[in-house]
């Protein structure tokens, strides 16, 4: 059955590879110029996308209210941007807190309001809860949703809101009422779901040369340190799945006894050893299982780059913490020595072997092209389709929860 979905899946990925040249390829600075999309508004009671909002094509399930006196109160941000008006009816300053995906995409949609309407600005009725004024289990609760009207509080204006709502990327749209639009974004602890994977702008990679190259300085064409089996080895890095410079977001960091510290967002894969970390490095690649940086546990063992071959070191501490950018290149080996450890160029794919298998036709277009048919920052469009095909083809427990793509 797993093999008759792998066949599926890697003879859809190639057939879309088959339509697709540097013409007329997705991504930015491909063929003809495209005309300006028109853009629908939202009818009343439409949401987007066309799923129910906790679940996870929307913004994904509830993980519990946040209160002035809980642990996770440090996860919310405080937004003073002078281009939205904050209704505050409380005078408590609650509608301004909201997690940094929230603040993010509100500050894109607040452009997006000055442009589309000179002279109107954006505004936020309601924000983060603190007081039970919304539903069981409502993601106000969490800083995490925001309900907003234009400045003139012009209805006629509400559908055209929703949609530049959507296209600021907001995690679900709802045109919830006459009075108001409710926009809502998945949990920060869930970037997976939008990155897949990642490092942090400020992680470090080994060029051939043998100097150290920042991730946010590293381009297509470098060649870096990589595993293959039991060899280390410089492969070259032929695009980014994934690159963000601006964005904030979630990274576990593993401390390992040797004194190297990995950090990388919750879906992305590290190899682990369940064993004696004393040992050497198992030399069959199959002993070594692939884990979501999120389940990473103290006491387990990580590969570590030493010699030509890399050792085990036991992973001492896990801890959390906010940084800057998310990159993920893509090498043609399927691995990348990353501060030291060892990781996977993959995410979101329970295994390893399986997402570097169904990345196979994107290295291939790039050994018979020289390009991956993207450009700029952002999620390749390639990850996308097989965040998409993998939620459609593969079995749900096959993929890390949060990292399903919905519909396009």
């Amino acid at each position: 059955m797993l093999l008759q979905t792998l066949v599926t899946l890697l003879a859809a990925c190639a057939f879309l590879l088959s339509t697709v040249s540097e013409g007329c390829g997705p991504g930015r600075g491909y063929g003809r110029r495209r005309p300006p999309r028109k853009l629908a508004p939202l009818a009343l009671k439409q949401f987007s996308p066309n799923v129910a909002e906790k679940t996870l094509g929307a913004s994904g399930r509830y993980e519990g209210k946040i209160t002035r006196f809980s642990a996770r109160y440090s996860e919310l941000i405080p937004n003073y941007n002078p281009d939205i008006i904050f209704k505050d009816e409380e005078n408590s300053g609650a509608d301004r807190l909201m997690t940094q995906r929230c603040k993010d995409k509100l500050n894109s949609l607040a452009i997006s309001v000055m442009n589309h309407w000179p002279g109107v600005r954006l505004r936020v009725t309601e924000g983060w809860d603190e007081d039970g004024h919304h539903s069981e289990e409502s993601l106000h609760y969490e800083g995490r949703a925001v309900d907003i009207t234009t400045s003139d509080r012009d209805r006629d204006k509400y559908g055209m809101l929703a949609r530049l709502a959507v296209e600021a990327g907001f995690d679900w749209v709802y045109y919830e009422s006459k009075g108001h639009i409710h926009c809502s974004v998945k949990s920060d602890h869930s970037m997976a779901a939008k990155s897949g994977g990642c490092f942090p702008g400020n992680a470090s990679v080994m060029l051939e040369s043998g100097a150290q190259r920042s991730m946010e300085d590293l381009r297509p064409g470098d060649r870096v340190l990589a595993s293959s089996g039991s060899q280390l080895l410089f492969s070259e890095v032929l695009t980014f799945l994934d690159r963000d410079p601006r964005t904030h977001s979630l990274f576990y960091t593993l401390q390992t006894e040797a004194g190297l510290r990995l950090s990388l967002t919750t879906a992305h894969l590290v190899f682990v050893w369940e064993g004696n970390c004393s040992v050497r490095a198992p030399p069959d690649p199959h002993a070594l299982r692939t884990a979501y940086a999120g389940s990473v546990r103290p006491g387990q063992c990580v590969l570590v780059s030493a010699g030509d071959g890399g050792r085990l070191s036991r992973v001492r501490q896990v801890s959390t913490g906010v940084g800057r950018g998310v990159f993920a290149p893509l090498t043609r080996q399927g691995t990348v020595v990353v501060d030291g450890v060892v990781a996977s160029c993959y995410a979101v794919v329970d295994q390893h072997w399986l997402a570097h298998w169904a990345f196979a036709p994107l290295r291939l277009m790039y050994s018979w092209t020289g390009s991956t048919g993207s450009t700029g920052d952002g999620m390749h469009w390639y990850s996308h389709l097989l965040l998409w095909l993998g939620g459609k083809l593969l079995d749900l427990d096959r993929l890390h929860p949060l990292g399903v793509e919905p519909d396009p």
